[in-house]
């Protein structure tokens, strides 16, 4: 598998970019292919677990991180 790059987005998602596996959590796995990036939910307040749906920006999450 080629490198992994994952960003945190202040007040939004983990946007992933690369090729690797995920597993949900029954552990049912899915491969993502290299090619456009993922965004996956750190709000919790998706409709589409684990993706990111937008929802961070209604439910009023709030998360900046810096290095």
């Amino acid at each position: 598998m080629a490198d992994i790059s994952v960003q945190v987005l202040d007040d939004g998602p983990l946007l992933v970019t690369g090729a690797f596996q995920l597993q949900d959590g029954a552990g049912a796995e899915m491969t993502k292919d290299e090619g456009r990036p993922i965004a996956l939910c750190r709000c919790g307040a998706t409709e589409n677990k684990p993706f990111c749906d937008g929802a961070h920006k209604n439910c009023g999450f709030s998360s900046s991180v810096k290095a």
